[in-house]
């Protein structure tokens, strides 16, 4: 076996002068065969390849580059909501001066959260939409109860038709949207708690006026439009009498559709449909609550959440309530949590059709009954009747 060559060479007679042998830069350590177990090398030699500087790798710390990712990711969070809840309780602080404090007064009062406990929130939708002619309107167009039930994640709508005929405290008896107009949402929430005996613990008023900015900041909304509409010319979108004339009317085909701010409030303002003879003010109660329903879904989406910062006061502009923002962000989290499969849409009845007097309907306390979870839901028996279903909308 050859020896290793050394940088020096041994005379016997002394050291020899001339220049010393230099040895090449090894590129690895060469082991004996001997010496371990196997062979590798040429002559049985087995080289160990340390690299072009023979030093070994440093180790990568992933422990450390995981730790300053999330501690960036926590800071964006932290960032992020603190930015979202400004933005939105400043929104909700402008509705809450919105509210008379004589409408304050008229709620019951409310014990426990809105996480745990039941509560009945009041929507009132006022007509006084940006369209010549009904600027200063201040009736309620709509009317509907939404009483949550946390225990059971579900959620209870009951709307009222506008043009029954009820009691007002203080005034004459005469449809019911008419106590918004004679004595503000204080005689609203007192005129329907005497019909229905139901206590209000909160009150949400919306002006169709800013309805549709409120749609649009939340990108629109998804509504299955159970069949084909054509109604009849309100609302006309052109700027002649004569192409209104000409008009046949808002069109919505059936199935699903995502409408804008304005489609929506134009759905839910339908009260005829030239296709179906049939419906009425009940028909547009449903759509109301089919409105309703999808903008509180979308409020409570991720989507809406991760877009807080940018749009949380736009959320509350077109709202009059006493709720605070806590109290929405737990409202908005029961409607999450809540299943659509098992929310109930009831509505109430009367003599609305035809010609009718706008007297409730003998059934109406059954349907309350109903709302209030104290008997199991039951479809209503005709077009203008009370009753419930769950699941979906009455329609």
């Amino acid at each position: 076996m050859a020896r290793e060559e050394k940088p020096y060479r041994v005379y016997r007679g002394g050291r020899a002068k001339g220049k010393v042998p230099s040895v090449a830069p090894r590129a690895g350590r060469v082991q004996r065969a001997g010496a371990s177990g196997g062979t590798g090398g040429r002559d049985g030699a087995r080289v160990d390849y340390r690299g072009p500087s023979g030093a070994p790798a440093k180790p990568v710390r992933w422990g450390r580059r995981i730790a300053i990712g999330a501690a960036v990711l926590l800071v964006l969070l932290v960032v992020w909501g603190v930015t979202s809840w400004l933005s939105f309780s400043s929104g909700v602080s402008d509705a809450n001066k919105r509210l008379d404090q004589n409408a304050k007064l008229a709620l019951t009062n409310q014990g426990g959260l809105l996480l745990s406990h039941s509560t009945t929130i009041l929507l009132l939708g006022t007509d006084n939409a940006r369209v010549a002619g009904r600027e200063g309107d201040k009736h309620s167009d709509s009317i509907m109860l939404i009483r949550t039930d946390p225990s059971h994640h579900r959620l209870y709508y009951l709307s009222i038709p506008r043009v029954l005929v009820v009691p007002i405290p203080g005034a004459t008896a005469q449809k019911i949207n008419a106590a918004f107009q004679i004595g503000g949402s204080a005689l609203a929430i007192r005129t329907i708690h005497d019909f229905t005996g139901i206590p209000v613990n909160h009150v949400i008023v919306v002006n169709f006026a800013d309805f549709t900015d409120l749609i649009d900041a939340l990108g629109g909304i998804d509504i299955n439009v159970p069949r084909p509409i054509r109604s009849n010319r309100f609302d006309c979108p052109y700027a002649t009498q004569a192409r209104c004339e000409k008009w046949q009317g808002w069109r919505f085909p059936k199935g699903q559709q995502h409408l804008s701010g304005e489609r929506a409030l134009i759905y839910s303002r339908i009260r005829e449909n030239q296709l179906d003879p049939a419906e009425n003010d009940i028909t547009r109660g449903a759509r109301q609550q089919a409105v309703i329903e999808a903008v509180l879904a979308k409020v409570t989406s991720p989507g809406t959440l991760v877009s807080m910062p940018f749009d949380g006061s736009k959320l509350a502009k077109p709202l009059t309530t006493d709720l605070s923002a806590g109290q929405l962000v737990q409202f908005g989290w029961v409607k999450f949590r809540a299943s659509a499969g098992s929310s109930v849409h009831c509505r109430l009845g009367g003599d609305l059709g035809g010609g009718g007097t706008g007297s409730p309907s003998e059934d109406n306390p059954a349907t309350i009954a109903m709302f209030l979870g104290k008997s199991a839901p039951q479809p209503p028996i005709d077009a203008f009747g009370p009753g419930c279903v769950t699941g979906h909308t009455l329609q």
